[in-house]
C-alpha cells in the first residue's frame, strides 16, 4: 500500500502520518504544543531534537549536555517529567 493508505484503501490515522510525516499536519502540531502552556517544554524539546539531528559530529556530545540538563534533569528550565526513564537515560557504548 502507498505510504499514508492502510491496505483496505482507508486513510491512515496514525499519530506519526499525521503529526510527523505530513508537512501541514506537522506544522499545526507543533503549533499547538507551543501554544498550550503545559505542552510548550514538548514543542521546545521536539525542535530542539530536530536540530540537535543536524548538529556535526564535533558538536554533539555539548548539545546532548544541554538537552539533557535543559529537557531531561528535574528542575531544569524545561524538564520534561512524562518522559520514560528509558526515554531519558544517558545512552552507553
Amino acid at each position: 500500500a502507498p505510504p499514508g493508505h492502510t491496505q483496505d484503501g482507508g486513510q491512515d490515522t496514525s499519530f506519526r502520518w499525521q503529526c510527523m510525516d505530513q508537512p501541514i499536519g506537522k506544522l499545526l502540531f507543533r503549533r499547538f504544543l507551543e501554544g498550550a502552556p503545559q505542552f510548550a517544554a514538548a514543542g521546545a524539546l521536539w525542535s530542539e531534537i530536530e536540530a540537535f539531528e543536524q548538529c556535526e559530529d564535533a558538536e554533539r556530545e555539548e548539545s546532548a549536555k544541554k538537552l539533557r540538563s535543559r529537557f531531561f534533569t528535574p528542575g531544569g528550565s524545561e524538564h520534561c517529567g512524562f518522559l520514560s526513564a528509558g526515554a531519558t537515560a544517558t545512552p552507553t557504548g
